[in-house]
């Protein structure tokens, strides 16, 4: 909550987006968008502008609203899914594999997708994790953030999909418990067909800093969304 109320003392323009959101969804833009709602136009926005804005400053938050093909893209993960993973915790130890489930939800009107994750953790007990992910419009970056009841943390990450769409990588940060410092984690994620993905995760070795793959959890579609 404190978040929310400082986001909005810093930036008014989420006050004033947020009237323009409650009577219309979008604009007509360059922006390819799946709302269809019209927002007004010519003399209604520019009763509506605070001192000193633009209607192109207003069209700028409008567009950071919108929901288009990456968003859709995201959607597409919508249902339960079921599978295994396969942990390593050092490089050349044997791994453990246990089972895993997820459910993938699409969140406000499209926006975003939230990922609930549980499974074992080998000598540690049932693992549940929550992630959301996005399409940020303002940084043309896919974002991200997962928590988890083996950590206290929040990890926050930015994606890149490759050009069919079926490969996602991401970089998150994190705080190394035993190195006590910000580190990064590469996770690739792979959707070779509508009922089937992976994700790889790949960090760094404490002791040596070397990169080595951590985990691979594969899954198939259980359901639909």
């Amino acid at each position: 909550m404190r978040s929310i109320i400082f986001t909005a003392i810093l930036c008014p323009a989420l006050l004033a987006t947020s009237a323009m959101l409650a009577g219309c969804n979008s604009m007509k833009s360059d922006v390819q968008t799946t709302d269809h709602a019209q927002a007004p136009q010519g003399g209604d926005m520019a009763m509506m502008l605070p001192p000193g804005w633009t209607e192109a400053d207003m069209q700028a938050c409008m567009e950071a609203g919108m929901t288009g093909p990456q968003h859709e893209m995201l959607a597409k993960s919508a249902g339960r899914w079921s599978g295994t993973s396969t942990m390593w915790m050092a490089p050349g130890m044997p791994p453990m594999t246990n089972d895993c489930n997820a459910t993938i939800t699409s969140l406000m009107d499209g926006r975003y997708t939230r990922c609930e994750y549980s499974g074992e953790m080998a000598g540690m007990g049932a693992f549940q994790g929550l992630g959301f992910n996005g399409f940020d419009n303002v940084s043309q970056k896919y974002v991200s953030t997962w928590m988890d009841n083996m950590g206290t943390g929040i990890m926050n990450g930015t994606g890149v999909a490759s050009d069919n769409g079926r490969t996602m990588t991401w970089n998150f940060q994190f705080n190394c418990p035993m190195t006590k410092k910000m580190t990064t984690m590469r996770e690739v994620e792979r959707h070779p067909d509508a009922n089937t993905m992976s994700l790889e995760m790949f960090g760094p070795d404490p002791k040596t800093g070397k990169e080595f793959q951590m985990m691979k959890i594969e899954m198939k579609r259980a359901s639909g969304a």
